[in-house]
């Protein structure tokens, strides 16, 4: 727990690409520290990347330099939800060479329409996986439904190991 309190995390990007996880990471760094509560507001706590500084170089308070920053950053929710619909919709298992890349961007856009309170839930996972199979393997997709899996998770790793079976 004693490294949490040494945590460094990566700038908010001047085209804010990665704000999302620079607000999480922001959230765990002021926890650990015991210093959240300062700036703790109905809005996300955030710190400012080096470019913006000057913006708000003369805000000395900390909660209302944290809710200016709210307000310039609400937009994000505007912008990334009909990105992560998009992705989600385009998302196909047979684009993907190994399962990890596969279940890394499930989890990515999983993550991100979770942010903007869309839920995909375990039977979404599992049918958008079943559905994108290459064409050439809908015996194995048949023998994958007839499974009946339930977690998305046991079905990612029956994939998982299948693949480094075969790859021997």
């Amino acid at each position: 727990m004693s490294n949490l309190n040494k945590i460094d995390f990566i700038a908010l990007e001047v085209s804010e690409r990665n704000y999302l996880k620079w607000v999480q990471d922001v959230k765990l760094h002021l926890t650990a520290k015991g210093i959240k509560a300062i700036i703790e507001a109905p809005t996300d706590d955030e710190l400012v990347y080096e470019d913006q500084k000057t913006e708000y170089l003369a805000e000395d308070d900390p909660r209302t330099l944290s809710l200016s920053l709210a307000n310039h950053f609400d937009n994000q929710k505007v912008i990334y939800l009909p990105e992560a619909k998009h992705d989600w919709q385009h998302l196909r298992f047979q684009d993907f060479k190994s399962v990890n890349e596969y279940n890394s961007e499930v989890c990515r856009i999983r993550s991100l329409l979770k942010v903007y309170k869309v839920d995909l839930i375990e039977s979404d996972l599992l049918e958008k996986t079943y559905s994108t199979f290459h064409a050439t393997n809908i015996v194995m997709q048949q023998q994958y439904r007839a499974h009946k899996f339930i977690k998305f998770l046991d079905l990612i790793s029956i994939l998982l190991l299948t693949e480094n079976i075969t790859s021997f």
